[in-house]
């Protein structure tokens, strides 16, 4: 008997070409993956780590969630009273990222997580992309999704794009995604999916492919989006890489919310808290769902989950920062200071808090060494591969980071050279962070800390509080580690930091290109485009970068009385706003 039990398992090792040892690995790896409760438990990465002596691991699947205008304080494990149980346990299980910057409006955010490249290297420097502007992420920059198609992953993006459309070029299919269902625009109707740019500038902006997905209003964008996410986990297949970015519309303004999810917060005497409450925890149960799909059709136990904010809340429209100082659209903590978490069954050391250094532009080269990648021809990235420091709990390799310089904005009005040592125009503004100091020139926004709007009149009189101490300044240097809420300003103390701070500043500046921002094209309109929101360019035509703006006629033009009058309510407006008058 036992000779025969020999000679039939030689004869099974000659057909399979399987040891004793494989077929042993091969009933453990086994025998885990049929007990779907193992699957949140920290000990399943163990398994994976046994078999990696036998079989090279596979690249994982990469899952982005990119979130639209969340404040910093809106998130449960912050103290928000908002709900997000989907968001807390998530984050609880993988590595909070305490320290992680992203960039204070849309555009920019994006541009730097699909190029790994700050603002001032693609010529985003300047506010966002507008709908009619003939603009749009750089063709010259290969992007995260193509990096990720060159090692052998599928690419979807679902949600917000925001990076430029007027050129069939720039649509997301033509810049690494395998398929896009979203909207091109800044932003849009939740359920009707119009978006407008002015008066008489509205069109339809839901798009597949690069078509027009006419005829789905009434579906709410959040749970629509996931739906579509969860249809394309559905459909692939788990032994292939996939990369999936899904960004979420939530919650940019309008605040819409289906009604069940507001129930809950009808004790909040603020309407725009409650609804954008309500935004945040439809968005929570969404996440869910994705976080199911992954289990669901087998992806989790390979699958690397990120979450990131695009920039800070907007509290005059239900975000809060608390208790960060500024909001979204400034270069304080509140409009940069990011909500950010990876949650991975391949992270060695789960369930911790990373106060390491972390920028959005560490995605790209991150996800990409991530997924074995090539980085020998991506040479000028501004990101750093930080896995080993989520993952391991490693120093950080970002000693820095450069904010932003941003030569259009409105100059402010006490900088000067004489003011930046002659090193730096403090009228301009800049901001940058090195090791602990942060450094702020210009204007960099809204500077007030402004508690959870519970009140139900607010904004009220927090609004009269504008800057109501930092009017005459144009500079200003924190100790972030010290002082994360920006209440002490140590530019006077510190001047030989301030000197070093500047010159970074002067550093970058040297290898900045020229801003893009060109003019409004009146063949955007989408009353010429069928009624949507789409490409109008043709191909073939060149663009000229040479000017950020366009040069004015010099043929003398008499101003109409209306535009007179639009002049001076913008000029109004603009000293409203900087509390001269």
């Amino acid at each position: 008997m036992l000779f025969k039990f020999i000679l039939c398992a030689m004869a099974v090792y000659a057909l399979t070409g399987f040891s004793l040892v494989s077929l042993i690995s091969f009933g453990y790896v086994s025998w885990d993956w049929v007990k779907p409760s193992l699957m949140d438990n920290e000990p399943a990465a163990d398994y994976t780590d046994k078999a990696s002596d036998f079989t090279p691991k596979p690249p994982p699947h990469i899952i982005f969630i990119l979130t639209d205008d969340q404040g910093f304080h809106d998130i449960g494990y912050h103290g928000s009273e908002i709900q997000t149980p989907t968001l807390d346990k998530l984050a609880a299980e993988g590595v909070k990222l305490e320290n992680y910057y992203i960039q204070p409006i849309c555009t920019p955010s994006r541009s730097q997580l699909i190029t790994g490249r700050y603002q001032i290297h693609t010529g985003l420097q300047h506010s966002i992309i507008r709908p009619r502007q003939p603009n749009c992420l750089p063709l010259n920059q290969v992007t995260l999704p193509q990096k990720l198609q060159e090692a052998g992953y599928s690419t979807h993006m679902v949600g917000k794009w925001h990076l430029g459309f007027y050129k069939k070029e720039c649509l997301p299919t033509r810049r690494g995604f395998d398929s896009f269902f979203g909207s091109l625009t800044g932003s849009v109707d939740y359920y009707t999916y119009d978006s407008c740019d002015g008066p008489g500038q509205c069109g339809y902006d839901l798009h597949e492919g690069e078509g027009v997905a006419w005829g789905q209003s009434g579906k709410y964008s959040t749970q629509f989006y996931t739906q579509r996410v969860n249809k394309i986990l559905a459909t692939h297949d788990p032994s292939q890489p996939i990369f999936v970015y899904l960004s979420f519309q939530a919650v940019h303004t309008p605040l819409q919310s289906p009604k069940e999810y507001i129930y809950k917060y009808r004790g909040m005497g603020n309407v725009a808290r409650r609804k954008y409450a309500a935004m945040v925890s439809c968005m929570d149960e969404a996440v869910k769902n994705v976080t199911y799909a992954l289990r669901k059709y087998g992806y989790y136990k390979n699958s690397v989950i990120v979450f990131s904010t695009d920039n800070g809340g907007q509290p005059f429209s239900g975000g809060s920062n608390w208790p960060l100082r500024g909001r979204k659209g400034t270069y304080w903590e509140g409009g940069i200071r990011g909500l950010g978490f990876v949650h991975s069954p391949l992270i060695k050391r789960k369930r911790r808090v990373s106060r390491a250094l972390v920028h959005i532009t560490d995605w790209y080269p991150t996800l990409v060494g991530l997924a074995g990648g090539n980085m020998s021809e991506s040479e000028g990235l501004d990101g750093y591969n930080v896995w080993p420091t989520i993952s391991e709990g490693k120093e950080s390799p970002r000693k820095e980071i450069l904010h932003n310089i941003d030569p259009l904005y409105n100059h402010a009005k006490y900088g000067s050279w004489e003011e930046g040592h002659w090193i730096w125009n403090t009228a301009v503004q800049a901001s940058i962070r090195v090791g602990d100091w942060k450094l702020l020139t210009g204007d960099p926004g809204y500077s007030d800390w402004i508690p959870p709007q519970t009140q139900a009149n607010f904004p009220g009189s927090w609004w009269n509080l504008e800057r109501r101490t930092d009017i005459q300044k144009s500079v200003w240097l924190f100790n972030i580690t010290g002082d994360p809420y920006e209440r002490y300003d140590l530019s006077e103390q510190k001047r030989e930091v301030v000197k070093e701070l500047l010159a970074r500043l002067a550093h970058y500046n040297h290898t900045a290109i020229p801003v893009r921002y060109p003019a409004e094209d009146p063949r955007a309109s989408p009353e010429l485009n069928g009624g949507a929101w789409g490409p109008w360019a043709g191909e073939e035509e060149e663009d000229n970068w040479d000017e950020a703006l366009p040069k004015k006629s010099k043929t003398k033009k008499k101003k109409c009385k209306l535009c007179k009058l639009r002049s001076f309510f913008r000029k109004l407006n603009t000293r409203i706003m900087s509390n001269r008058i």
